[in-house]
């Protein structure tokens, strides 16, 4: 009998999930182990989003099972552990303080010193360590669009592509917000030609001679008609545009503050801790 409720309440928690309107509560039971309880919406918000009630239903069960298990070998576990048990709680904890300790600071050096960097001393670190720099991948502006073989008006797409004039931009732009399955503007900034690449079902052997002789790429198959035009290209090998790594400056400088920043910042701490009484030391 108890087997039976226990199905038919996984029934319900997987209609749950599917969203169609559950008869149980989400704050009642489904399983316990020992003084250990778990409630539906537990289980509901591991069944993943649009599952089959058939799928959400095999979701829910070996959920449930592997909880189960798990509760058992826990509670187990922390009966027969003895003094070791009393070691672990204290490893929990510490790790528990190094954590909060490491994301807080973390943020706190983030929010300090991106604040503190000016763009003269970006411009300055880029201009003095060009080599930390060099390109490993090629980078491009330009503009991709990946349509339907079957798309309307394809062939006047494929004029309108090639030219970077206002009137052409702007019938891309409205034919693809109907057609389109990636429209992607980027003449206005540098990306990755392997990233752009990896949407083309094209294989290319050397990105620099590539980008030589290449400005327009039109690749079809299938199903679909990939069309990329590159504006401007940078090859491997070259420093890449400071607007590129402004970013990545931005992590090296941090960097390089972190350690004399952390030791200040304690040090501050530690003495407004002793002014103010929170910290007292036996004499």
């Amino acid at each position: 009998m108890r087997h039976s409720y226990f199905i038919i309440t996984l029934l319900i928690v997987c209609l749950s999930a599917c969203k169609q309107t559950p008869t149980i509560s989400d704050a009642e039971v489904i399983a316990t182990v020992g003084d250990r309880a778990l409630r539906i919406s537990e289980v509901t918000q591991m069944i993943p989003r649009g599952a089959t009630p058939a799928d959400s239903l095999l979701h829910a069960e070996s959920y449930v099972k592997k909880w189960v298990k798990d509760a058992l070998v826990d509670d187990i576990a922390s009966r027969n552990l003895g003094d070791e048990k009393a070691e672990i709680d204290r490893l929990v904890d510490d790790y528990r303080r190094s954590l909060t300790r490491y994301r807080y600071l973390e943020r706190l050096i983030r929010e300090r010193l991106s604040a503190d960097i000016r763009e003269s001393d970006k411009l300055n670190y880029y201009e003095e360590n060009q080599q930390k720099f060099v390109l490993e991948k090629g980078l491009v502006k330009g503009l991709f669009l990946k349509l339907p073989i079957d798309a309307p008006g394809l062939s006047d797409v494929k004029g309108w592509y090639k030219s970077t004039s206002n009137e052409s931009l702007e019938k891309i732009e409205k034919y693809s917000v109907q057609n389109a399955i990636i429209y992607d503007y980027f003449y206005d900034r540098w990306v990755d030609f392997d990233e752009v690449m990896d949407n083309i079902p094209m294989r290319i052997t050397n990105s620099n001679e590539f980008l030589r002789t290449n400005k327009h790429i039109e690749v079809s198959d299938s199903s679909y008609c990939y069309l990329l035009n590159i504006n401007e290209y940078i090859p491997s090998g070259k420093i890449a545009p400071y607007d590129y790594v402004g970013t990545q400056i931005v992590d090296l400088l941090i960097n390089q503050r972190r350690m004399e920043y952390l030791k200040q910042f304690e040090d501050e701490l530690y003495n407004d801790g002793i002014k103010n009484g929170r910290v007292k030391l036996s004499k």
